[in-house]
């Protein structure tokens, strides 16, 4: 998608790239987290005018939403990609972690996870609310899945889970690189097949 910008001066339409622009925004905000890039900064990086970016995005929170829905869209949707090469529980959630393990340590100055931890700590309670919404809908995935096997059990399986991926993406933004957290990942499925034989 294509949006247009005026240039007072001379009356000329410059063209910018909305799929572009929200690519460049969901690095920025993967890579130092929500509050930290500011609207003057996103409006450098992408090359528009405030008038050209409330137009397109409605506002900062607008852009950061439209951020987040890209990365669960692609490779980041850890979950879905280990779904997606089959088999059960047990496995999937294995895949799960250390997949995890593999993508969250720091590449090209970025680490963790863009849902996790891009509004951790944020002063602004609509970037919170967008960022739990997600991570809300990615448990609930989990624990439909789960549920499967694990119907009783299901809701604490997927806390589980997901806790351990928090713990992994905020360790990585501080620096563990990918042995720690696979080591990591490795107890935590030996955990979570426990758990999940228990519930037989």
């Amino acid at each position: 998608m294509v949006a247009t910008e005026t240039s007072g001066a001379r009356g000329r339409r410059r063209s910018f790239d909305v799929d572009e622009a929200v690519e460049t925004a969901m690095k920025l905000f993967h890579a130092r987290g929500y509050d930290a890039v500011g609207v003057a900064e996103l409006g450098s990086e992408l090359r528009i005018k405030p008038p050209s970016f409330y137009a397109a995005f409605g506002s900062k929170a607008g852009l950061f939403e439209r951020a987040l829905r890209r990365y669960a869209a692609g490779e980041a949707n850890i979950f879905g990609r280990a779904l997606a090469d089959g088999g059960g529980v047990a496995e999937v959630i294995e895949r799960t972690l250390l997949l995890a393990a593999r993508l969250y340590p720091e590449r090209n100055g970025v680490a963790g996870c863009l849902v996790l931890d891009g509004a951790r700590n944020s002063a602004d309670p609509e970037a919170c609310a967008l960022a739990e919404e997600m991570r809300k809908a990615g448990v609930a995935a989990i624990r439909d899945f789960i549920a499967g096997e694990a119907p009783e059990r299901a809701g604490e399986l997927a806390d589980f889970v997901t806790i351990a991926m928090r713990g992994m993406s905020a360790a990585a933004r501080d620096g563990a690189d990918e042995a720690a957290l696979t080591s990591f990942a490795q107890m935590a499925n030996r955990a979570f097949r426990r758990e999940l034989a228990a519930e037989g």
